[in-house]
């Protein structure tokens, strides 16, 4: 079995809140794209990872895909697999590809060896592994609370643009990202934002904090609205910024080495 992960982009995001548990309480509309990871499940003499393309680094514990195989493990009987990964989304960009990579290993091995679980509860295993996990298991467009697991699916606008995702290649921490944050609540919510103003009523409340910490990052979003974005932002916590134009955008070589993904796309 092949599968292709894809990322996702956070249109906007809010933090709301600090919680008691040490996370916070956010909302944000995450959008899949179709920038793709490749994933290949298949049944081995015993289990094997093999990881190629952008490399990972390592935190001395085992690979998502693997912590999602063993999570189902727990619950289920199924073969041995060997698991191979190519990743093409960059590694720590705010574009949740580790969150997708897990979330397919799951649905993957429901399909491959008809488990039955339901997407809900694919969900639920996915929510052990990551606050963004649970997007993937259906993506498309979705409003996520709490700390990300919270879903909601929004109605498509039909809209179709030129997007261009641009990634500086600097590595913002979630502790960087968080550093300063003031949460603010009782705010115009981000659904209704988006469904009375369009994309271009949102904002990123962590762009304010990356950006003072790498302005290279603020300078990036710039250059995309000078480009001519109807809309440009952060996607989640950084480091990588997209435009949203309403046709093809001609780029300065600088900005095109940055381009990790360009062409029409539809929310």
């Amino acid at each position: 079995m092949i599968l292709y992960p894809p990322a996702k982009i956070n249109l906007g995001l809010h933090i709301l809140a600090k919680r008691p548990d040490g996370y916070h309480d956010i909302e944000t509309i995450m959008a899949e794209i179709p920038l793709c990871d490749i994933l290949e499940i298949t049944e081995a003499a015993r289990d094997g990872f093999l990881q190629t393309g952008i490399q990972v680094p390592s935190d001395g514990k085992p690979n998502l895909c693997q912590r999602a195989v063993n999570l189902l493990r727990e619950h289920k009987v199924f073969p041995n697999l060997q698991l191979h990964l190519r990743k093409q989304i960059p590694v720590g960009a705010g574009l949740g590809g580790g969150s997708a990579d897990a979330s397919y290993t799951l649905s993957g091995i429901n399909t491959l060896f008809d488990l039955g679980y339901s997407d809900a509860e694919l969900a639920e295993f996915a929510a052990q592994l990551g606050s963004d996990c649970p997007f993937f298991i259906e993506g498309g467009l979705q409003l996520a609370e709490g700390r990300g697991e919270q879903l909601t699916k929004i109605e498509p606008l039909r809209k179709t643009v030129y997007l261009v995702l641009c990634n500086p290649q600097i590595h913002v921490s979630t502790a960087t990202a968080y550093a300063g944050v003031q949460p603010e609540n009782g705010r115009l919510s981000l659904l209704d934002r988006f469904q009375t103003e369009g994309i271009n009523g949102l904002l990123n409340d962590f762009e304010r904090t990356v950006f003072q910490a790498f302005p290279l990052i603020e300078d990036l979003k710039n250059e995309l609205c000078n480009a001519g974005a109807t809309y440009a932002a952060m996607s989640g916590s950084g480091s990588s910024v997209f435009g949203i134009f309403d046709k093809e955008p001609i780029l300065t070589s600088a900005m095109n080495s940055k381009v990790i993904y360009s062409g029409p796309w539809s929310y």
